[in-house]
C-alpha cells in the first residue's frame, strides 16, 4: 500500500509539472527570475530565527543521535535577544551572527520581535512562552539595562538571591506564564559562578483544522533496531494534507494545518533504519517555505501518534557550535554590570501536547483518499507560524513511548 501511495503521488507531482511546463508559452527558454520569499521586517525575522532554531536542533541532534529531541526556537531567540542589549558593540555582533540577525539591516529589530512574540503567543495559536534573564547576586547589575530589557520585552531581568529560593522563584514565574504547563522547570540551583542565566520555555497545544475520528487505540510504532513499541495513535480517513516526496532525502513530507495560521510539517523517512543526518543538514527556512508553496494537496488515511512530551536541556555546550566559543569566553557584557560576566546556564524546557480534536469534520463522502500516510516509525517535524515563518516547535521522534509530560 505505501508503494501504491507514492506512485500515485508522484504521478500527481509530474502530471502537476507537465501542466506546468505546458502552459509556459512565450516564457520557455527565458532564465527563471529569482523569487525574494521573505519581504517583511517580520517575515525576514521569521526566517533568521528559524535558521538560528535549525542550526541549534543540528548541534544538538549531533549530540544526541538515537534520542527524542525537542526544542522551541522562538524562545531561546528572545532569551539571548534580551542578553544582547547588554552586550558592547562588538560582542552582540557576534551574538546577532549566531541568532541570524546579522543580514537584517532592521533598525527597530527588538520592536518586530517583540510584535511577532505577542502575534505567535496570540490566543487560539496554542503557544505560550517564558523568556527571562537572572543575575547572580554578586553582579551589582545597570539599571538602565533593566529598563530598556523591559521596555523592550515587558519582562524585567531579577537578581537572585541565592539557594531554593531561586528555584522556586524561577519555578512559579515560569509556570505562570505557560498557564501552569510547563512545571518544575528547574530541578536544582544555577551554578554559583557571578554570571547571568538565561531561561526559556514553551508550551505548545495547538488545535487541528480537521479533526480526527478515532484516538487513543493502540498501534505499533517501529524502533530501529528493537521490537515494535504499542502507542496511542490518531487516525482518520479522508484527511486533508499538503503531501510530497523528496528522493533525495529519502522522505515522504507532510504538512498538516491548525487553527489560527499554524501548521505542522512531518518528514516521514521511507524506512525505518533511515539516518536523519542529511535530512536535518537540509533544513533551513527557504527550503521549508519551498515546501509550502510546492507541496500538493491530497486526501490520505493519515495516522498519527498521540505525542504528549516534555524535554529540558541546558543549551549552553551548543553555543560554541553556532560559532560562540570565543564569545564565550569573553563576551563583553559591559551593559550589564561594571563587573565581569559571562553566559553561565541556558536552560530550555519544551512541554507539548497532541489531541484529535478540530473545528471541521473530513469529508466523509470524499472518494480521493486513496493514499496512506503512516507514521509508524521515527520520523521529524515541525510546527511553523505561517504568517511570520517562524519556527516555533522542531522536534525528532524516535520512539514515543517513553515520552510523557
Amino acid at each position: 500500500m505505501k508503494r501504491f501511495s507514492l506512485l500515485l503521488m508522484l504521478a500527481a507531482v509530474l502530471s502537476f509539472c507537465q501542466a506546468q511546463s505546458e502552459s509556459g508559452g512565450e516564457g520557455e527558454g527565458l532564465e527563471e527570475e529569482p523569487v525574494e520569499l521573505f519581504t517583511t521586517p517580520t517575515t525576514k525575522l521569521g526566517a533568521a530565527v528559524s535558521d538560528f532554531g535549525y542550526n541549534l536542533f543540528r548541534a544538538l541532534a549531533s549530540r544526541e543521535t538515537s534520542s527524542n529531541i525537542f526544542l522551541s526556537p522562538i524562545s531561546v531567540s528572545a532569551a539571548l535577544s534580551q542578553l544582547s542589549l547588554g552586550a558592547s558593540e562588538g560582542s552582540q555582533r557576534q551574538l546577532f551572527r549566531a541568532l541570524r540577525y546579522h543580514t537584517l539591516q532592521d533598525p527597530q529589530l527588538h520592536s518586530t520581535l517583540k510584535t511577532m512574540l505577542a502575534s505567535v503567543t496570540a490566543t487560539g495559536k496554542g503557544l505560550s512562552t517564558a523568556a527571562r534573564l537572572y543575575l547572580a547576586r554578586r553582579l551589582r547589575p545597570k539599571q538602565d539595562f533593566f529598563k530598556a530589557v523591559e521596555q523592550q520585552y515587558g519582562v524585567r531581568p531579577k537578581a537572585l538571591m541565592g539557594g531554593a529560593k531561586d528555584v522556586k522563584e524561577v519555578n512559579d514565574w515560569v509556570s505562570q506564564q505557560t498557564g501552569r504547563k510547563v512545571l518544575q522547570f528547574l530541578a536544582k540551583p544555577f551554578p554559583r559562578a557571578a554570571g547571568v542565566n538565561a531561561v526559556s520555555a514553551s508550551y505548545f497545544k495547538g488545535k487541528w483544522v480537521t479533526r480526527f475520528g478515532q484516538s487513543g487505540a493502540l498501534d505499533n510504532f517501529q524502533v530501529e533496531g528493537d521490537v515494535p513499541v504499542r502507542v496511542p495513535m490518531m487516525q482518520q480517513d479522508n484527511y486533508p494534507v499538503k503531501m510530497g516526496s523528496d528522493s533525495d532525502l529519502s522522505c515522504v513530507i507532510a504538512q498538516i494545518q491548525m487553527q489560527d495560521g499554524v501548521s505542522m510539517f512531518i518528514f516521514l523517512p521511507d524506512g525505518v533504519t533511515a539516518n536523519m543526518t542529511l535530512l536535518e543538514e537540509s533544513l533551513t527556512a527557504e527550503f521549508v517555505q519551498d515546501l509550502a508553496m510546492t507541496l500538493l494537496p491530497a486526501k490520505v488515511s493519515l495516522t498519527l501518534p498521540v505525542l504528549r512530551l516534555s524535554f529540558s536541556t541546558d543549551l549552553l555546550p551548543l553555543l560554541g557550535d553556532l560559532g560562540l566559543s570565543e564569545w564565550m569566553e569573553n563576551p563583553e557584557l559591559d551593559n550589564i554590570s561594571t563587573q565581569r560576566s559571562k553566559l553561565s546556564s541556558l536552560d530550555h524546557k519544551v512541554v507539548m501536547e497532541t489531541a484529535p480534536e478540530g473545528s471541521q469534520y473530513p469529508d466523509v463522502a470524499s472518494t480521493h483518499g486513496h493514499l496512506t500516510y503512516r507514521v509508524d516509525r521515527p520520523f521529524l517535524y515541525l510546527i511553523r507560524d505561517e504568517a511570520s515563518g517562524a519556527l516555533l516547535f522542531i522536534g525528532r521522534v524516535v520512539n514515543p513511548k517513553g515520552l510523557t509530560i
